[in-house]
């Protein structure tokens, strides 16, 4: 070994330091996994569960997350004195948290059950904290628990960090200390856009997405409602994992078939609207580039978006694009469409939105999505939702023969499957675009400078004669950021896509856990499924989906960006930024 390489010892083992942050990641990379609540990588170092801990010779026991690693360390892992003490941290997290374990949402996939049971934890020798306080549920998509909390600060930097936005933070001191919003408000009273990217981070289910399974199952056992499911593209790649599958493994067949063994009696998948938003929204912002107005077009996909635009820039909803998301829109062309179709009034068909995305919950439920008193999408499960749906019925997933999705509103192309990455409604777009202003085959293009993980990508790419300058932004923090470069003159674009979810839907609110040590990987294969499932397809632009044609010459007068179309596919934003002011002054 070079004399300038630096290394310390762990458990007798001589370890490289190679840039490491600081010693629970260098402890990992030898295949020690010590036991952390509060530690993320994409998150600031909290310090605050005291799980990692660690003795370094001559410094005593520390926190091996906050403490960076240096040369000569000595360094033991699992001494008797740090497992009584890590052994204790975990009774007194316990005798602090509701202990109904078989009724709770995140039961055989919570992280204190894990770590009691990897501790040796069997007694509990502390009391039980002596009054329950009540949840919250006044929020269409989370519901928070605070008897569940265990203080490890998890969501408070995910919401303050990653989404920019610090709906929810420490409150009280001592033993009355909890997370919740300000002044002990309701979560549906603050500005919260309803993302989840809390109840993804929260390791023992004090924050939960919502759960409309009851209303399904009803709606499934009655004999006069038919029941029609739509599968957003992310979902394909996420929901084996719930069954121990390989993440990123397109499970599309199967789940079509599981879905039918619950007794939906059609199943259609979001991508065949997802390539009506491209028809709609590509063309929306043409119209926008001759005029010279209303510059740079936003994407509306996105609902967690969406509402923080409301709330924080709601001088800039001229510039959202006025398409409704692709689960409105496919709520509404299915009211429209599938009454005549399926020979069934229009007030006994439902449709069940199965979403990567806890804010589609929100969405489905506002004013402005009803048409004569009654949804366009009744009903939003999560990816986890249906995974206990169909685990409940005994369904062995894994075994199932796959089986295909119901015409027309079931054919889709790959353009509409990559909506559930990042960059991808970006790409479509740019698809579709090039096909109208150059005559090429927009489907055998792609545009990789749009692609990945950054949180802000920009890329100038060159359409119809005209250059255009775009930007995929993924987070709300990093979308502040380019929104304020911009008001700054420091940027200028033409279209952006924003999506609330670091990652894009694939790491939505609503999609199976990913694991802490492998996130970034597990993301990565989420992703490279979506684009796989999108090569293996005939067709690559929305513009040459024959059944959207079709459906636009039926249903739609006037076809894309029609008198019918814009009526029924198109929505109106509201100023929502007066909740910031009466947040703070009550």
């Amino acid at each position: 070994m070079s004399e300038d390489k630096k290394t310390l010892t762990v458990n007798g083992q001589v370890v490289e330091i190679a840039g490491e942050r600081n010693l629970l990641e260098l402890i990992r990379k030898t295949g020690i996994n010590l036991p952390t609540f509060c530690y993320h990588s994409d998150l600031s170092i909290y310090g605050a569960c005291r799980l990692c801990l660690v003795d370094v010779e001559g410094r005593g026991i520390m926190a091996s997350c906050s403490t960076a690693p240096e040369a000569g360390m000595i360094v033991q892992t699992n001494t008797e004195e740090i497992r009584q003490m890590r052994k204790i941290n975990i009774e007194l997290l316990l005798a602090n948290h509701n202990r109904e374990c078989p009724t709770c949402t995140r039961s055989s996939d919570c992280s204190l059950q894990d770590l009691a049971r990897q501790l040796g934890v069997d007694t509990i020798r502390f009391k039980k904290r002596e009054k329950m306080a009540p949840l919250d549920m006044s929020s269409p998509s989370i519901v928070r628990d605070p008897n569940k909390c265990i203080l490890c600060g998890d969501c408070v930097r995910m919401c303050s960090e990653v989404q920019g936005i610090g709906a929810i933070d420490f409150t009280h001191r001592g033993s009355k200390a909890e997370v919740a919003p300000a002044f002990s408000k309701e979560l549906g009273k603050v500005e919260c856009v309803n993302c989840g990217q809390c109840a993804q981070v929260c390791p023992t289910g004090a924050l939960t997405a919502k759960s409309e399974r009851e209303n399904v199952w009803q709606a499934l056992s009655d004999p006069n409602k038919t029941v029609v499911a739509q599968v957003a593209p992310a979902v394909r790649v996420a929901l084996g994992e719930y069954f121990k599958m390989e993440p990123g493994q397109d499970v599309t067949g199967k789940m079509a078939t599981a879905l039918r063994k619950l007794g939906f009696d059609e199943v259609y998948d979001t991508c065949f609207a997802a390539d009506m938003t491209i028809l709609e929204e590509a063309n929306e912002l043409l119209g926008r580039l001759k005029e010279g107005k209303n510059l740079p077009l936003y994407t509306s996909c996105c609902p967690g978006w969406v509402k923080f635009v409301e709330t924080y820039y709601p001088e800039l909803l001229d510039n959202v694009s006025s398409c409704k998301s692709p689960q409105q829109m496919f709520g509404a062309t299915a009211k429209k469409v599938l009454p005549a179709q399926l020979k069934v009034d229009r007030k006994d068909l439902v449709v069940v939105s199965i979403m990567p995305c806890t804010a589609k919950k929100f969405e489905a439920k506002l004013d402005k999505f009803k048409t004569d008193g009654t949804p366009d999408v009744d009903h939003v499960i999560t990816t986890r939702e249906l995974g206990r749906m169909i685990h409940a019925q005994g369904i062995v997933f894994n075994e199932l023969e796959p089986s295909a999705l119901d015409m027309p509103m079931g054919f889709y192309t790959g353009a509409g499957v990559i909506f559930g990455a990042s960059g991808g409604v970006m790409e479509a777009a740019l698809r579709y675009a090039a096909g109208v202003l150059d005559g090429v085959d927009g489907g055998k293009l792609e545009f990789a400078a749009v692609r990945g993980f950054e949180g802000i990508k920009e890329a100038a790419v060159t359409v119809g004669g005209t250059e255009l300058k775009v930007a995929v932004v993924q987070g709300l923090a990093n979308t502040k950021k380019l929104i304020e470069a911009i008001k700054a003159g420091e940027k200028e674009y033409h279209f952006i896509e924003v999506m609330a979810c670091p990652g894009g839907c694939i790491a939505g609110g609503g999609q199976p856990f990913l694991d802490k040590r492998n996130k970034e990987a597990n993301k990565q294969k989420r992703a490279k499924g979506i684009y796989t499932s999108d090569r293996t397809l005939q067709l690559h632009n929305s513009g040459d989906n024959h059944f959207v044609e079709l459906c636009y010459q039926k249903n739609f007068e006037g076809g894309v960006g029609g008198h019918d179309a814009h009526h029924c596919l198109h929505t109106k934003y509201e100023d929502r930024s007066d909740i910031l002011s009466s947040s703070s002054n009550d």
